[in-house]
């Protein structure tokens, strides 16, 4: 898989988190100030949240379509079998949406188009029904864009309504309809939000100064550019659930209007944490190294051995955010994974409003602690401990990061206390097996890496050197020497004792005081990443 592109001129700017938030959306700059303009004279209330969920049904057009964002349990069936016209059904319900949320920025202009597309129809002439469509077709500054997308959203919509009186729609009819959206889309001049990790400065700017400050003290392009694009995207990610929240309220009257703009909200959510987490997992390593090359390079020959020292903090930091960053892919993707095969209903279930209300509630339960922990996570690896009422917008962020601390923290610990048994309790012969016998060592890494590693990171234990030393010494080798694995043992044992007074602390917090914590859920969650790993 290739890197996503990011344009050119993002690569070597001095300020890659306000290249990021104006310029991912491939716009002329005259087109830019346009469309500012357009926005700042719009006398809407609440136009920000009005676009934002319009440009998300829109990019939709291209997330829903891949049944891969779909929430529910994995599909046994292979895709070309599954019947898509419950799909088609919410997509059309969220199409008739985003055409309201269309006809509400158009605001008088929209009656005029009604009268506009009753011409079209009526006129018997094809020249003059012709020239009357090419009059409004053009797309010349927003308002016109927005003509063209309420013209393509109409259209598009009374085909998905043909489509829905059949029995049945299968993948490639399902595909061919949305793709046809998803065009429009593309082609629109100051609406296309279908780029994945693109930001836009009405929605995306981030408010907390803390994160600001901490984004801009990030030495080197490169770190700068992953720091800033992580913290916009797990910022919008959260932005995204507080939508959810919103259309949840929603469920009732129009319940499958509500359930329509659900699931393509979700399918959009899932596709920018894949996303991330891909690029993360991907590119941040050689992205980091290239960038330390790069100053190593420019560096006069003269000055090498005075700047060593200086080279080496960078190296290491440089290494420290490469960790950081690829747990946050780890984690992120265990969480969408968990919450969106276990928590939410697939679209063929048509939840009642009662079940769609919870399945809501409950996905927003999971998903936004685990996002703020993964902002507070990262600015603990580059150094700064981020303060939840100076970084989130709600007085429950603090009781809510800290219930979902200790529930991790809790859960790595069984997974530490079982590992320690197994290799401890594992019979001498069978410690100078090969190492695939070892499996639970790397699958005991796999969960470190994903759940462990920003947990001890952000709780600075302070043998986190020495364990990863110990695992890294024991998978290293083809065959596992019993000397190592003692070693790996007795850091497990520190490690789980670290742990539990750990768990002991944060249950002590204040915010935590009136919160039991419940051991049977945790057990039941912890069930599930281990069946999703496995």
């Amino acid at each position: 898989m290739a890197a996503p592109s990011l344009p050119p001129h993002l690569l070597e700017r001095a300020d890659p988190y306000s290249e990021l938030l104006d310029k991912t959306r491939a716009l002329a700059q005259e087109q830019r100030a346009a469309r500012d303009a357009w926005f700042a004279q719009l006398g809407l209330e609440s136009k920000e949240e009005i676009l934002f969920e319009l440009e998300i049904l829109l990019k939709a057009s291209a997330c829903f379509s891949n049944p891969r964002n779909h929430p529910g349990p994995p599909r046994r069936a292979p895709v070309v079998a599954v019947d898509f016209r419950q799909a088609t059904l919410l997509y059309r319900d969220g199409l008739q949406r985003g055409l309201a949320l269309t006809r509400q920025l158009l605001g008088k202009r929209d009656r005029k188009l009604v009268f506009h597309r009753y011409l079209e129809t009526v006129l018997p002439e094809d020249n003059l029904r012709t020239r009357l469509a090419r009059e409004g077709g053009g797309q010349e500054d927003p308002e016109a864009s927005l003509v063209a997308l309420r013209q393509a959203l109409f259209s598009n919509g009374e085909v998905v309504d043909g489509v829905v009186r059949s029995p049945r729609v299968p993948f490639r009819l399902f595909y061919a309809l949305l793709g046809t959206m998803q065009r429009e889309v593309s082609h629109n001049t100051f609406f296309n939000p279908l780029t994945a990790l693109e930001f836009r400065p009405e929605f995306d700017r981030i408010r907390s100064s803390q994160v600001l400050d901490l984004i801009r003290s990030v030495p080197g392009d490169s770190a700068h550019r992953l720091v800033a694009l992580t913290f916009l995207a797990l910022f919008r990610m959260l932005r995204y659930l507080r939508l959810l929240t919103r259309i949840s309220t929603d469920v009732g009257a129009r319940r499958r209007r509500a359930a329509g703009r659900a699931y393509l909200v979700l399918s959009v959510l899932r596709s920018d944490a894949r996303a991330l987490s891909d690029y993360l997992r991907q590119w941040s390593g050689s992205l980091l190294a290239d960038s330390f090359e790069r100053d190593l390079m420019l560096a006069p020959a003269s000055m090498l051995r005075e700047q060593a020292r200086q080279f080496r903090v960078s190296g290491h930091r440089l290494l420290g955010i490469k960790s950081a960053l690829e747990g946050i892919a780890g984690s992120l993707r265990l969480e969408i994974r968990r919450v969106f095969q276990h928590d939410l209903p697939g679209p063929g279930a048509m939840p009642s409003e009662p079940e769609l209300r919870a399945a809501l509630v409950q996905a927003n339960a999971n998903l936004r602690p685990a996002l703020r922990n993964a902002i507070l996570f990262l600015g603990k690896a580059l150094g700064v401990s981020l303060e939840e009422d100076g970084v989130f917008d709600d007085k429950a962020a603090l009781r809510e990061t800290s219930e979902r601390l200790r529930r991790d923290v809790w859960m790595f610990a069984q997974i530490v206390r079982a590992f320690a048994s197994k290799a401890q309790y594992s019979p001498a012969e069978d410690r100078w097996a090969p190492v695939y016998n070892f499996q639970y060592v790397r699958e005991f890494l796999s969960y470190f890496r994903a759940m462990g590693y920003p947990l001890l990171r952000s709780t600075d234990y302070p043998r986190f050197d020495a364990f990863i030393r110990a695992m890294a010494r024991l998978e290293d080798t083809d065959l596992v020497d019993p000397q190592r694995l003692e070693e790996a043992i007795d850091e497990c044992v520190a490690f789980h004792s670290f742990l539990m007074q750990l768990f002991d602390d944060i249950s002590k917090r204040g915010v935590l005081a009136e919160v039991p914590f419940d051991r049977h859920a945790a057990a039941s969650t912890l069930k599930l990443y281990i069946s999703d790993r496995g």
